[in-house]
């Protein structure tokens, strides 16, 4: 038998409830995911959990608001913790009267119902910083009230889970103490902390400048975007990131200002590698401070931390290769200037994972490095068959040849590739056949030991593949709006390849 079976639009990849992926299976459903088409968000049993609220955290408020008779006719937005609850509340200010909610160990903040402006920006800060309820955290209250008989059995570590975690991680970070490792309830909260702690620390001094590297994850972007001091100046985008003379020509005529620079190493989806000793070289020159995310390919495969400040990463990716926890680390240099305040800031700005959370981590992160050997086989396979098929335009994976020197200073082996390959169509206006014809399993996220697939730009970029204007800044960043992002499994690469060749005619 196939080892590809279709999966229907909506169900959880994995079968877990607490799955952080769900099929897309064609692109009719991937533009009324967008579009929040009622036929297509009907069948979404969940969604990547910072982009769709858990169905768990939606039935405990809807809880809440009939139980509690100040929040009738109400929004409820249930928070990671009472800190993010009172950043929110100040970040929607007074407007459409906004009001805290603490109750019986749950915090949030609600708003009127009729409101979407309110809405939007509530979910899209709770989004950007990585703020809402863990979805078992979720599922624990509501097995205490009894809405649920009990929570979905899966493995879990019986020890402290976070001791775990760093044990494995200190692998991955040689020369560092369970301080410089500090752990957030995901990725982005752990970037949003990063990004907080060095602007604080570096605005005493003058330094109020950020620069991005490169085209970032979105919410990396809308994070410089829109929190740095001041957005139409503070903020600076390098298109190349392998322009590393235009970026002295920066710090030269900016340098006392410039507080940081944010890079993704690879960069997510060119998975281009910068220069990363010159950047480090550069940044300490001029007192900047440099966060590095390699996220793409992970921190167990580069050893990135000697020339960062602070290295941010997602642990979702490769560490919880199962596809069902979401949490992130920020792990400090701590040979970096500025490292014992760093810890402190970051310590108080990180939001912790629920301890559930982290038992479920635990339980997976011995079995990383099994996981990414076989990643890594299939990866270099799958590559090289992309790469010589004549349907295929371009082809982006780590060892492309535009930075595989790069890349490979910084890999751990020769084979450690990470799982991601980027590619386009060579044929203008392939995408929906190729897409819909595939047998591979489609959704966001990756890193999992299911092989995903996604149009990337479509999910991550909607507002820009829609628009004219949109379409020019992708053009002038190179990017194609129909770049397909496929993230390799522990499938067999044959199959992975069988299904790759039948959709390509």
């Amino acid at each position: 038998m196939p080892a590809f079976a279709p999966i229907p639009l909506g169900q959880r990849i994995p079968g877990s409830p607490h799955a952080v992926s769900c099929s897309l299976p064609t692109m009719r459903d991937v533009r009324g995911y967008e579009e929040k088409d009622p036929a297509v968000t009907k069948h979404l049993t969940s969604g990547y959990p910072r982009f769709v609220v858990h169905p768990f955290a939606r039935r405990l408020a809807e809880h809440c608001t009939v139980t509690t008779p100040a929040l009738k006719d109400r929004v409820l937005w249930l928070t990671s913790s009472g800190r993010m609850a009172c950043a929110l509340a100040a970040h929607l200010g007074d407007s459409d009267a906004v009001q805290p909610f603490s109750h019986d160990g749950l915090h949030g903040v609600s708003h009127s119902r009729a409101s979407a402006d309110t809405f939007r920006r509530a979910k899209l800060f709770l989004q950007n910083l990585g703020g809402f309820l863990s979805s078992r955290e979720a599922e624990d209250h509501l097995v205490r009230l009894g809405l649920l008989a009990a929570p979905h059995p899966e493995e879990t570590y019986a020890g402290d889970g976070a001791v775990e975690i760093r044990r494995h991680l200190r692998r991955a970070f040689p020369g560092t103490t369970e301080a410089d490792l500090l752990l957030a309830n995901c990725g982005m909260n752990a970037i949003w902390a990063a990004f907080r702690a060095v602007a604080d620390l570096q605005a005493a001094r003058g330094r109020t400048v950020w620069l991005q590297l490169g085209w970032l994850y979105l919410d990396s972007i809308c994070i410089l975007q829109n929190y740095t001091a001041t957005p139409a100046t503070d903020y600076v985008y390098i298109r190349d990131v392998f322009d590393l003379t235009a970026l002295g020509r920066i710090f030269a005529a900016h340098g006392a200002r410039i507080a940081g620079v944010v890079a993704e190493v690879p960069t997510n989806p060119l998975i281009q590698t910068p220069d990363l000793p010159a950047l480090a070289a550069l940044c300490r020159r001029h007192g900047a401070r440099l966060l590095v995310d390699p996220s793409i390919s992970s921190a167990w495969n580069l050893d990135v931390l000697p020339h960062a400040d602070v290295v941010v990463t997602s642990l979702t990716k490769y560490t919880a290769s199962e596809g069902d926890v979401l949490a992130g680390l920020a792990a400090v240099n701590p040979a970096g200037p500025d490292a014992a305040e760093l810890r402190r800031r970051l310590a108080a700005e990180a939001e912790p994972p629920y301890p559930r959370d982290l038992a479920r981590l635990a339980a997976q992160i011995g079995r990383t490095d099994a996981v990414l050997a076989q990643i890594h086989a299939g990866t270099a396979r799958v590559a090289a068959f992309l790469e010589t098929h004549p349907a295929i335009g371009e082809v982006f994976w780590a060892l492309s040849p535009a930075s595989r020197a790069n890349y490979q200073r910084l890999a751990r082996t020769p084979d450690a590739t990470g799982g991601m390959i980027t590619f386009t169509l060579k044929k203008i206006g392939a995408l929906e056949k190729f897409y819909d014809r595939l047998r591979l399993p489609k959704g966001p996220s990756f890193g999992m030991t299911t092989t995903l697939i996604c149009p990337f730009m479509y999910l991550a970029h909607y507002d820009l593949v829609t628009t004219p204007a949109g379409l020019a800044e992708l053009a002038a960043s190179r990017l194609d709006p129909d770049l397909l992002r496929l993230c390799i499994g522990i499938e067999s690469p044959e199959e992975i390849i069988a299904a790759l060749a039948e959709a390509l005619g």
